[in-house]
């Protein structure tokens, strides 16, 4: 985009420099024949008077003096009854400027000076003309280099927000770009990064809600058919046999269907090194932890890999990390390592602070939505925890005092690698 909009700028400049600069050199070429001619006409304005003693006897007039004053390189030829054709000074050659003015009734009187002075003239304001045009090109090309990367740079970081947003990735960016229409973007797309993580924490909680009331009333249910199994009506019994072995399915096509969402919410997740990743996450969130004068640590060990959706992860981690920002106290430090061991190995990242810590009537309900212990909404923590369920890892409160909070990642088995049908490349987007 960068190059079309230089490209359209350089031709508009272009196309303007021609249609003003064409008739431009022209008028100027036309204005230094004009200027030359009128000089010229001064010139033999000033000699009529001297020239009309050219009837009296020769002795009277200087002629010496009207071919000393005569321009170089000019010649002035006079035509009179009284004084025949006169020549004075020497034949300027092919391409003169002559000009001629009338002397006495029937006389005449003409200047002809060089016309290579007055040549070179017009080629020197032609190429001052050029000269114009090609700065105001230049120019328009550096305006128009500006103005593409102003514009340029901004709608790459949007772009990239927008794809972030697509991958899960909701966090808002209060960087602005003081252009109206982009910064005007930026707003929607931050109400809509808002909009989508509540939209996928109702969600979370809509189906955990739904499956638990589902399972209760299920229960319920095999608990009375089994007690009508027992009856002693055989009929009654088989009919009660009967619907318990429809319940038992229907828990079972419950089950498929809970599998099936997580599944489908982690359809995204693929193998991602964890140590590139987390390193982004400390960069995006170092200015903000400088501003505050935090110290934000990371220590990783190398090789970490887990079956992610970076984005996901990049917003849950964000949440933390904000949260040890405006709650903790002193350094925030995010750590990943590997625990447990195989085939139930998993990568457990944490994010520590230096503050009090959680209090202990909020430990147990840290991750319930609309509890916080201070002025903030109370949705981080549990949209949080749901992207990291959503990738199929869970996220706890492993230390209240001082706060420590641990996400658990899976780690990618054959199967993931080889039947997932958009594989990890290893580049973190």
């Amino acid at each position: 985009m960068r190059w079309r909009i230089l490209r359209s700028t350089l031709i508009a400049v272009a196309i303007t420099g021609l249609v003003l600069g064409g008739p431009l050199a022209y008028a100027s070429w036309r204005l230094v024949d004009h200027a030359t001619r009128a000089d010229v006409q001064i010139r033999l304005a000033q000699m009529v008077p001297r020239l009309k003693g050219l009837a009296l006897p020769a002795s009277s007039l200087d002629l010496g003096a009207i071919t000393r004053s005569l321009p170089s390189g000019a010649q002035l030829v006079v035509d009179g009854p009284a004084t025949g054709h006169l020549e004075f000074g020497t034949d300027p050659g092919d391409g003169a400027v002559v000009e001629t003015l009338a002397l006495g009734r029937r006389g005449t009187i003409a200047l002809a000076v060089p016309g290579s002075g007055v040549r070179q003239g017009q080629l020197r304001v032609v190429a001052l003309v050029g000269l114009l045009v090609g700065l105001s090109v230049g120019m328009g090309a550096m305006i128009a280099n500006i103005t593409a990367r102003r514009l340029v740079s901004p709608l790459h970081d949007l772009a990239d927000r927008a794809a972030r947003l697509g991958a899960g990735d909701f966090r808002r960016v209060p960087a602005r770009h003081a252009i109206p229409e982009l910064d005007e973007l930026a707003d929607l797309l931050d109400a809509s990064a808002t909009a989508l993580a509540d939209l996928v924490a109702r969600e979370r909680d809509l189906v955990g809600d739904v499956s638990h009331q589902l399972r209760s009333r299920l229960t319920a249910l095999q608990l009375r058919l089994d007690e009508l199994a027992a009856h002693p009506d055989p009929d009654t019994a088989a009919e009660a046999e009967a619907a318990l072995e429809q319940a038992e399915r229907l828990g079972a096509v419950l089950d498929d269907l809970l599998r099936a969402t997580e599944e489908a919410r982690a359809a995204t997740a693929e193998p991602v090194e964890l140590g590139e990743l987390l390193r982004e996450v400390v960069a995006d969130w170092s200015p903000q932890a400088e501003a505050e004068r935090r110290p934000l640590r990371l220590r990783v060990v190398d090789g970490l890999v887990a079956r992610v959706t970076p984005g996901r992860l990049r917003e849950a981690l964000g949440v933390l990390i904000d949260n040890a920002l405006r709650h903790g106290a002193g350094v925030v430090t995010m750590s990943a390592r590997w625990t447990g061991v195989a085939p139930d190995r998993m990568v457990v990242v944490e994010v520590t602070d230096g503050g009090e810590g959680v209090p202990e009537e909020l430990a147990a309900h840290v991750f319930d939505r609309g509890i916080s212990g201070a002025s903030s909404t109370g949705v981080g923590l549990a949209l949080a925890r749901a992207l990291v369920e959503a990738d199929g890892g869970r996220l706890e409160l492993s230390s209240a005092r001082p706060a420590r909070f641990a996400v658990y990642l899976r780690v990618p088995r054959g199967e993931d690698v080889v039947g997932n049908s958009r594989p990890g490349t290893g580049v973190v987007r």
